[in-house]
């Protein structure tokens, strides 16, 4: 797949992605977030809106974001999702701030519970809300249209320019997954602006091959099954995933059971204690 790259942010600074859009890139590089996870800041009919408030052990990242503030007011605090890397600090920010925090009203994590509940569809400050299951149950892409009048769509870990997403088991679910990235290609955006990485151009032709991406894989495992063995997660992710990086060969296990469990909800997989086999 055609995947984005971009050379290392400056760290501790406000950078203009889109007219009326900036980020700051927290300093939590890896293989998992890249060179850090994406806070955005942008003005709306209502005020400045904060958009991911960052992982929690980097207090320089929430000094960053405060300082991007200027002398603004900040009205919203929004979440895409409780994965810690993207709402670890939003104590600390909310407590700074003293504005709202926004997010889905059933959280993924017992540790947050948004100020402003949302559902799919609704909308606050100018952006619209779409429930993305898949990557995180509880997962927000937000909608918006830039200064320029471009359709924005803040896609977050569902669809990210740099590589594809972990649908991790319980909170991730392939089934949604795939439901998902079928209604972001209904959509018109010009723009994704992802939660780790550079903003998207034209994002339907990713979204198109990530959903390939995805089905390929799972005929892949569909057609071991079919041999009439029986395989552990660990078995199936060896023999497809084979030239993985080691270190991310667990998150690879983890799709493959993900995949396993759309397949048994299907009727076209069966698990008898660690062992899975075709249906």
């Amino acid at each position: 797949m055609a995947f984005l790259t971009e050379t290392e942010p400056q760290r501790g600074v406000a950078e203009t992605v889109l007219p009326g859009i900036r980020r700051v890139v927290a300093n939590n590089p890896g293989r998992m977030t890249y060179h850090g996870t994406n806070t955005y800041l942008f003005d709306t009919s209502d005020g400045l809106v904060i958009l991911d408030p960052g992982p929690e052990e980097y207090p320089a990242h929430v000094e960053a974001v405060l300082r991007a503030t200027g002398d603004k007011h900040v009205k919203y605090i929004l979440l895409s999702h409780t994965h810690h890397d993207h709402f670890g600090a939003i104590a600390d920010l909310k407590k700074a701030t003293g504005a709202p925090t926004v997010g889905f009203h059933i959280s993924g994590d017992e540790r947050f519970e948004a100020d402003i509940k949302l559902a799919a569809g609704d909308s606050i400050a100018g952006l619209i809300a779409i429930h993305t299951p898949g990557h995180a149950a509880d997962h927000l892409c937000f909608a918006m249209q830039a200064e320029d009048g471009k359709k924005v769509l803040f896609s977050a870990d569902h669809v990210m320019s740099w590589s594809s997403s972990i649908v991790s088991p319980p909170g991730g679910n392939m089934r949604e997954y795939f439901a998902s990235l079928e209604l972001l290609l209904s959509r018109g955006d010009d723009y994704f602006l992802p939660g780790h990485g550079p903003k998207l151009p034209d994002p339907r032709d990713l979204v198109r091959n990530l959903l390939a991406h995805r089905m390929m894989r799972e005929q892949g495992i569909a057609k071991e099954l079919s041999s009439g063995a029986s395989y552990s997660t660990y078995t199936l992710m060896d023999t497809l995933y084979s030239q993985t990086h080691p270190n991310l060969r667990r998150a690879a296990e983890r799709n493959v059971l993900a995949h396993l469990l759309k397949l048994e909800e299907e009727g076209k997989a069966v698990c008898t204690g660690e062992l899975w086999r075709s249906a």
